[in-house]
C-alpha cells in the first residue's frame, strides 16, 4: 500500500535565493510520497526560473502558479487548493533532518491522529535565539502548537476551512484555535526539534508587530468565543517567555 501523500507548501516573492535554499531542503527529505506546491506572488527576480529548475527535478510532484495575492495567508490558501495531498503543511525554512517527513508520517499513523507537531528553534545565522519546546497541552492554559511544524490532514481544512486573510499577522493563530478549541482535532507530538526557523518573522520581527499579533491573537480568541480570552494572553506570553529562558 502507497504511503499517504504529503504536500509540501512554500509561499514565495522577489526572494530567489531563500527559495533555492527552500527547495534544496525538500529535496533532502526521504519520505517516498511528497508533492511540492510553490506559490509565487508574481516576482519579477528570476523567481520563475528557480521554480523552472525546480520542475526538472520534481517532474509532476510538482504544483506551482505565479501570480499576485493578497499576502502570505492568502498564498498559503492557495497552496492548499493546489494541493492534492493527504497531509498538508508549510516549508519557509529548514529542517532539522532528512527524515523529519518519514517522522511526521509514522507518528500520525501509528497514532491515528489528524496532524503531528514538534518543536522548533529560531535562529538568528547559527545561533539559537528562542527554543519552542510546547509538548502536549491544552489552548485554554496558552498553549499552542508551533505553526511551522503544524502538519495536518487535508480532512481538517475542508471541515474547519482555510486561513483568514483580514488579519494581517496572527490568521494562523485564529486558524489553530478554530480547530482545537472542542478537542476534535487530534494531533500527535514529535518530541525533537523538527524546524530550523529564521528569528525576524511577520510576528517577531519587532516590538509593535509582536503587541500587533498579540492584539489579534485576543481578537481570535473573542472570534471564537474561548472564555476567559485575557488569562489566555497572560498564559500565552508567559510561555513565550519561557521559550527565551529555555535558548540554548
Amino acid at each position: 500500500m502507497e504511503n499517504p501523500k504529503v504536500s509540501i507548501i512554500t509561499t514565495t516573492y522577489n526572494d530567489k535565493e531563500n527559495l533555492k535554499k527552500i527547495i534544496a531542503q525538500v529535496k533532502k527529505q526521504d519520505y517516498d510520497n511528497i508533492e511540492y506546491v510553490i506559490v509565487d506572488g508574481g516576482s519579477t527576480d528570476g523567481t520563475r526560473e528557480v521554480i523552472a529548475e525546480a520542475e526538472a527535478y520534481f517532474g509532476d510532484r510538482l504544483k506551482w502558479i505565479s501570480e499576485k495575492d493578497k499576502g502570505i495567508y492568502d498564498a498559503i490558501n492557495k497552496g492548499i487548493r493546489l494541493s492534492t495531498g493527504d497531509i498538508l503543511g508549510c516549508c519557509f525554512d529548514q529542517y532539522a533532518g532528512p527524515d523529519v517527513i518519514s517522522k511526521m508520517v509514522a507518528i500520525m499513523e501509528k497514532e491515528g491522529t489528524d496532524g503531528v507537531h514538534g518543536d522548533l528553534y529560531y535562529m538568528e545565522g547559527d545561533k539559537v535565539v528562542r527554543y519552542w519546546h510546547q509538548g502536549q497541552g491544552n489552548i485554554r492554559c496558552g498553549w499552542m502548537p508551533g505553526h511551522p511544524t503544524l502538519y495536518l490532514k487535508k480532512s481538517v481544512y475542508d471541515k474547519y476551512g482555510l486561513y483568514k486573510t483580514d488579519y494581517r499577522i496572527s490568521a494562523d493563530y485564529e486558524f489553530m484555535i478554530r480547530i482545537l478549541k472542542n478537542k476534535k482535532v487530534k494531533l500527535s507530538y514529535l518530541p525533537e526539534v523538527l524546524i530550523y526557523m529564521s528569528h525576524g518573522g511577520t510576528s517577531t520581527n519587532s516590538l509593535g508587530a509582536y503587541l500587533a499579533g498579540m492584539k489579534e491573537g485576543h481578537r481570535a480568541l473573542r472570534e471564537n468565543g474561548v472564555r476567559f480570552a485575557w488569562f489566555m494572553d497572560l498564559c500565552r506570553t508567559l510561555r513565550v517567555l519561557a521559550q527565551f529562558i529555555k535558548k540554548m
